[in-house]
C-alpha cells in the first residue's frame, strides 16, 4: 500500500455486446494469461445458454445471479492479547462485487458439465434462483459471522 496517496481505480469500459459494465468486469475476471477472446467467448456463450434455457434476458439472468451471491458482512482475523479472534466486519461495495464474481467463476469450475460455457450458465441460473454453491459459500461467510458476533466490539 501507498503512503503518500490513494491509487486511483481504473474505469472499466462497457463490453461490447451488451453494453454493460458488470458483463465486462466478469469477463476480465474469468481471463487466463491474458487471453480475453476466450474468456470472452466462454462468457457470451454462457449467456446464450442462459437466454435459451430461461427465455428471459441474460443480462437481468446475470445481474440477478451477481446481487444474490453479494456478502454482506464477512469475518477478518484480528489478534488480540496473543489470541486470534475472528471479527464480523462488513464488506466494502468493490469487494462484495469482487467476492461475488470470484465464487461464481470459482464454483462454476467445480461443476461436472462438459464445458466452460455450460458450467458458468448453470451456475449463473441456480445462483438467479438462490440455490448453488455460490449461494451455499455466502450462507457460510453469513453463518460464521453471526456465530462470532460475540467479538463485535473488536471491529477496527
Amino acid at each position: 500500500m501507498p503512503r503518500r496517496r490513494e491509487i486511483a481505480k481504473r474505469e472499466v469500459l462497457p463490453d461490447p455486446k451488451y453494453h454493460n459494465k458488470l458483463v465486462a468486469k466478469f469477463i476480465n475476471s474469468l481471463l487466463k494469461r491474458g487471453k480475453k477472446s476466450t474468456a470472452e467467448s466462454i462468457m457470451y456463450g454462457a449467456l446464450d445458454i442462459i437466454e435459451k434455457r430461461t427465455k428471459e434476458q441474460p443480462v437481468e439472468v446475470f445481474e440477478r445471479a451477481v446481487n444474490n451471491v453479494k456478502p454482506v458482512i464477512e469475518v477478518k482475523s484480528r489478534r488480540v492479547g496473543g489470541s486470534t479472534y475472528q471479527v464480523p466486519t462488513e464488506v466494502a461495495p468493490s469487494r462484495r462485487m469482487a467476492l461475488a464474481l470470484r465464487w461464481l467463476i470459482l464454483h462454476s469450475k467445480e461443476r461436472t458439465e462438459k464445458t466452460m460455457r455450460e458450467k458458468l450458465a448453470a451456475e449463473l441460473i441456480d445462483a438467479a434462483n438462490n440455490r448453488g454453491a455460490s449461494i451455499k459459500k455466502k450462507e457460510a461467510v453469513h453463518k460464521m459471522a453471526e456465530a462470532n458476533k460475540a467479538f463485535a466490539h473488536y471491529r477496527f
